[in-house]
């Protein structure tokens, strides 16, 4: 099992919990980005710089995640791709992407997207991330490394 982290949008505090608990259960953990990150020192954990343009590093991920591994972002099309893989998916907020819920959240996701494109619906983004999701993030991460 290789834990996957979409990371160049994905929040500090989620990186932290990931790297103890890929630590503690000895996973291989790669960090994907755009631009360099800042990894703590250790053995198991790499990341993978890949060139910069859109959806770069999705595009990686997808290519190399396989059954069985775990992969964090927030990213809906990404998730909806590994989904469909059979690659297993949480995003930072502690929701598991499954079949019974990734349709949904990408067509509201596009829908979201086409009313701010058309002027009709805020830019505001996501609210900011809080030491309860961060909470919530680490316990869902615990139960399904479990899982799997």
């Amino acid at each position: 099992m290789t834990i996957w982290i979409d990371a160049d949008a994905c929040p500090r505090p989620v990186r932290e919990v990931v790297v103890k608990a890929a630590r503690r259960r000895q996973i291989e953990l790669v960090l994907v980005a755009n631009s360099p990150q800042q990894l703590p020192p250790g053995p198991g954990i790499r990341q993978v710089v890949v060139s910069s343009g859109a959806d770069m590093a999705d595009h990686y991920i997808i290519d190399n995640a396989r059954c069985g591994d775990l992969v964090i972002t927030a990213d809906i099309p990404l998730a909806a791709g590994l989904v469909e893989r059979q690659v297993t998916a949480i995003n930072p907020r502690g929701e598991i992407y499954d079949k019974s819920n990734v349709g949904e959240r990408l067509a509201t996701r596009n829908l979201m997207d086409e009313l701010r494109g058309a002027g009709l619906a805020g830019r505001s983004g996501p609210k900011p991330y809080s030491d309860r999701d961060k909470q919530t993030f680490a316990n869902a991460l615990d139960r399904l490394l479990a899982r799997l």
